[in-house]
């Protein structure tokens, strides 16, 4: 107020004490600029009180309350300014939700993507993870970043500001081959990440590369030998057994058998082959393996009954289901019986149990499920048990004879149930002593990790 009325009555107090103006004429001149400046101050006050709740409602983002308070009457030049201030909050308003749709755009596009990524922080922690890395590595997440050939990779593209890769294997909780690029943000993300690293998967890749190179070295190994009884045979029935009827018969009864071999060894590699392309995914299936183990029972009977053993099933049809996959654990069943069956002695007895694991055991501190499977054949000595579960091991080929004339074995059997048991997470366990029977057992969590 004394900024608007001060020049004024200075010019009044002025002119009186000169003479140019009379007492009441410059009383009233003054009366009348001090009551002016404190209506026009008054109404200054209010319009900047305005202000300053245009710009508090402009600030906590409030539409509503904002335009009320511009549409508010006031000083032009006031108005002008509030109705300035109003047109510059809605557009932040709008530039910001624009780039909030584009944040949540990103986040979305980063969450589905199919390789693994983490947002990396400036201490090199985690600060994000999309949902493929949150499904592939769960709680070890924090352990893959300690791994030397990724942490290295990091270490590198934060000290050179650029993008590293590297290629690592994770031994646990199933072999994976990762590929890794860690590439460093500068300037950082929205929500401080300092980096990324995307972890891609090629585990399946590599082991389509070794599938082909050990499908073509085992088959051409292990079909050599049936092949060339076949030639020398086809051979023998064209030359001098020709006209031998009995020669003929015990020939081809002979091919016949080798040929049954080869179509077995071709489809236990197949089989093989393609549980180890799925070995490091998780099975999704619910399965009753008491159930399924007394199914597979029912296969075997008539060999049962040609070699006179006799089974006993002791299954426990209250446990819960098992997360798998129902065709693999079939096979697993099928192999470790028909290998039961073919180590048996005749007029024996085959035993195959399903029960709850007991943790206090050998088994993990965990709930699980163990299938065993006994026989009281010839056993297997000790030195050859750690090696049983290699491709092609046998302990002794003429062993694999026993059933009558069932072919000899493929040597993958126990190969095949191995895989399977690593894809479920499970254990396998061989005991066996020379002369006393073999049991395998296998352990299968009833919940299964990432």
């Amino acid at each position: 107020m004394s900024a608007i009325a001060g020049p004024p009555v200075a010019v009044f107090a002025t002119l009186f004490l000169t003479g140019a103006l009379a007492g009441p004429p410059a009383l009233v001149g003054v009366a009348i600029t001090v009551v002016s400046a404190a209506v026009l101050s008054a109404v200054w006050v209010r319009d900047l009180e305005y202000l300053g709740e245009t710009l508090r409602y402009a600030a906590l983002e409030n539409a509503a309350a904002l335009s009320a308070a511009a549409s508010a009457p006031r000083l032009p030049p006031i108005e002008r300014v509030t109705r300035n201030i109003e047109r510059l909050s809605r557009t932040l308003a709008s530039r910001a939700a624009m780039v909030g749709q584009l944040l949540r755009s990103n986040e979305a596009i980063v969450e589905r993507l199919p390789d693994p990524l983490l947002v990396l922080g400036a201490d090199r922690s985690v600060r994000r993870a999309n949902a493929a890395a949150r499904a592939a590595y769960g709680a070890d997440m924090q352990a893959v970043l300690r791994h030397p050939d990724l942490r290295a990779a990091i270490e590198r593209a934060y000290s050179e500001r650029s993008s590293h890769s590297a290629d690592f294997a994770l031994p646990v909780p199933v072999p994976r081959e990762v590929s890794a690029t860690v590439i460093y943000m500068d300037p950082p993300l929205a929500d401080g990440g300092q980096a990324i690293a995307v972890l891609s998967d090629r585990t399946r890749e590599r082991a389509v590369e070794r599938m082909r190179a050990d499908f073509v070295a085992n088959a051409s190994h292990e079909l050599r030998t049936p092949l060339a009884s076949l030639i020398g045979f086809i051979a023998t029935l064209q030359g001098p057994a020709s006209d031998d009827l009995p020669a003929q018969r015990r020939f081809l009864a002979i091919m016949a058998e080798q040929a049954e071999r080869m179509n077995r060894l071709i489809d236990d590699l197949l089989s093989l082959s393609r549980i180890e392309l799925t070995e490091h995914q998780l099975p999704a299936e619910r399965v009753d393996l008491s159930s399924l183990v007394e199914t597979i029972a029912a296969g075997f009977e008539p060999r049962l009954e040609g070699r006179r053993i006799r089974l006993e099933l002791q299954l426990d049809q209250a446990l819960p289901r098992v997360q798998g996959d129902s065709d693999q654990l079939a096979q697993v069943v099928i192999n470790l019986v028909d290998n039961a069956l073919k180590y048996g002695r005749d007029d024996g007895l085959l035993r195959v149990s399903v029960a709850q694991a007991d943790p206090m055991g050998r088994w993990p501190n965990r709930p699980g499920i163990v299938l065993a499977v006994t026989d009281d054949g010839r056993g297997i000595a000790r030195e050859h048990v750690p090696r049983l579960t290699e491709r092609f091991y046998r302990v002794d080929k003429a062993r694999s004879r026993a059933a009558g004339a069932s072919p000899g074995g493929t040597g993958l059997g126990l190969a095949i149930v191995k895989h399977i048991v690593n894809r479920h997470r499970g254990r396998l366990v061989i005991e066996s002593e020379d002369g006393r029977g073999s049991t395998f057992s296998v352990w299968l969590p009833l919940g299964l990790d990432k």
